[in-house]
């Protein structure tokens, strides 16, 4: 018998406890015993829950019954989280989480308590949501390099740029119809201006290293300055506007990781991505380009990666599973200015374009949008147009 115990009864942590009741039989099977919904962690009570009966408010009691294998956290951010997830390592229990925030800031002290107790620390649902990507890149592209990561890493943004390209609304009635059907926070600023693709490349570009590579090591821009004139000038050169989590390895064995919006050709699979679902595009120097599509979020899609940790490391309960990294030596991340691309570029006068660009539309008193041909650094871009002058200027991926 393998007994789990449940860190928060919101959204996530219930659709666990509803995979588990539903799935009892098969997951029996595949384990050869069966699990068990021992405890659930929660503020509240559940008078009217299938599992009310199992609710809890004391952490201490999960910490200290031997019986406990495998603790699932589903509170979410660093604090009371990282608490409760370094006393369960401390006490020899596995750890599974779909806690991007805590994986992307604390995940290598965590790890390294895991690896200490002959344990596990897993987060497959900690990005993409359902869509399995953190173990295949452990175990099916393990003997590649990977060579680069770049893809739709959070849905909300997604839903909303889906929004303004389809339905040609503003990037605040996108944003409002996101809030009403449930795929924006009330505060929606971890997605709109990127934090919350910023921790999921941090954690992919830690993996694809074995490096640490932390969320302040991440340049990030979000969506907020992307209008419906954006949009349009996009589709005359055939392409959509997407936030892309990326990060590229040089041949040194240096990586740059960023968050940002990109021109995407429209013909291209990433370009297709829409709504709230994710892509994820990983290159190996062996397999060449491989690519994760799915659901990135909701209750029971996450809840069914989380289940699948919670059955690998019951699976793995006398030896330990999980990914590792640790800490670099030295300076493993090179500056985001070394990196040079095409620019699609729309300025708020009219301006003479600088010399090998493409325009985008006929110049007007009050814009003028271009394509750059030449691949520059933003620096290079910026010392080629008038100096103080309001204008984006967004990344192009060829």
């Amino acid at each position: 018998m393998i007994n789990v115990a449940i860190l928060g009864f919101g959204t996530v942590g219930s659709g666990v406890a509803e995979v588990i009741h539903q799935n009892h039989d098969l997951i029996a099977r595949y384990l050869g015993e069966e699990v068990s919904l021992k405890y659930i962690l929660d503020v509240h009570d559940f008078p009217n829950s299938l599992f009310g009966d199992r609710v809890i408010h004391d952490f201490s009691i999960i910490e200290q019954d031997p019986d406990v294998d495998v603790v699932v956290e589903t509170i979410g951010g660093a604090r009371i989280a990282l608490e409760f997830t370094r006393r369960a390592l401390m006490a020899g229990k596995s750890v599974v989480t779909s806690n991007k925030e805590l994986v992307a800031t604390h995940g290598c002290e965590l790890l390294r308590i895991a690896e200490e107790k002959r344990v596990s620390y897993l987060f497959e649902a900690s990005v993409g949501g359902g869509i399995p990507v953190i173990r295949p890149m452990k175990q099916c592209l393990a003997a590649n390099e990977i060579e680069e990561i770049y893809g739709i890493l959070n849905g909300t943004t997604n839903y909303i740029l889906t929004r303004m390209i389809e339905g040609a609304l503003s990037f605040e009635e996108a944003l409002k119809e996101a809030q009403e059907k449930g795929y924006a926070e009330r505060d929606p600023s971890a997605d709109i201006e990127g934090a919350d693709a910023c921790r999921k490349i941090a954690i992919l570009s830690s993996l694809a290293t074995g490096w640490y590579i932390a969320p302040e090591q991440i340049p990030t821009e979000g969506i907020t300055g992307i209008t419906l004139q954006d949009v349009d000038f996009a589709k005359q050169v055939d392409r959509k506007i997407k936030l892309l989590g990326r990060m590229i390895r040089r041949e040194d064995g240096m990586v740059c990781a960023y968050v940002a919006p990109h021109l995407v050709r429209a013909d291209t699979p990433l370009a297709n991505v829409v709504g709230v679902f994710n892509g994820i595009q990983i290159r190996g120097n062996a397999v060449g380009d491989v690519m994760f599509y799915g659901q990135g979020a909701g209750k029971m899609a996450t809840a069914s990666a989380v289940v699948a940790d919670v059955l690998d490391a019951a699976k793995h309960k006398n030896e330990q599973t999980h990914p590792f990294w640790t800490e670099a030596e030295g300076n493993l991340v090179y500056s985001l200015e070394e990196v040079k691309t095409r620019w699609y570029v729309r300025t708020a006068a009219a301006i003479a374009m600088p010399e090998g660009c493409i325009a985008l539309s006929e110049q007007t008193s009050e814009t003028t949008a271009f394509l750059t041909e030449e691949a520059l650094s933003e620096q290079e871009l910026l010392a080629r147009l008038p100096q103080g002058m309001a204008q984006v200027h967004y990344r192009v991926l060829d």
